[in-house]
């Protein structure tokens, strides 16, 4: 019993502590880059030695935000450039259905010309069936009265519709 305490004690003393604070390296290189590491520096960068502290939550005095400094309205106002679109996503549908109309479709179940395949799935789930002919696409529907439903899609997997 008492070599069961001694390798309990020995166990106890060789844990480390949790580190609160430590010494990393700041490794910079030429091009000024740099990087954060517990291993040291290669011979090309300047080594400088950084203290990094991560106080438990709670430990010590709270840092305040820091604070924006006020800018004059109309200063503000005429100084903002235009936004400008980088990108836009597009559907490959030729953009019939808009978001608003597409979301308001897909919570009420309907399927309108110019939807994708993920809109269709979206609105009324997986298809129970597809079928495919002359590179045109068909989901076949079934619900629970025995009702079945058809949406036809064209070659570029938009709902079939007017334009």
């Amino acid at each position: 019993m008492h070599g069961l305490h001694c390798a309990a004690l020995c166990a106890t003393l060789l844990c480390p502590a949790p580190l609160l604070a430590a010494t990393v390296f700041r490794c910079e290189d030429p091009s000024g880059h740099i990087t954060f590491t517990l291993q040291g520096c290669s011979e090309q960068q300047t080594l400088k030695l950084q203290a990094a502290n991560n106080p438990t939550p709670g430990s010590g005095k709270p840092v305040p935000l820091a604070k924006a400094g006020k800018t004059p309205r109309n200063k503000a106002r005429t100084n903002r450039p235009e936004p400008v679109v980088v990108a836009e996503k597009r559907d490959g549908c030729g953009d019939r259905v808009t978001g608003s109309a597409r979301r308001t479709a897909i919570i009420k179940e309907e399927i309108l010309g110019g939807m994708t395949r993920a809109d269709v799935e979206s609105a009324l789930g997986t298809p129970d069936k597809v079928s495919s002919q002359n590179g045109q696409t068909r989901y076949h529907y079934r619900d629970q009265q025995g009702n079945s439903r058809q949406i036809s899609f064209d070659e570029a997997g938009c709902v079939k519709g007017k334009r």
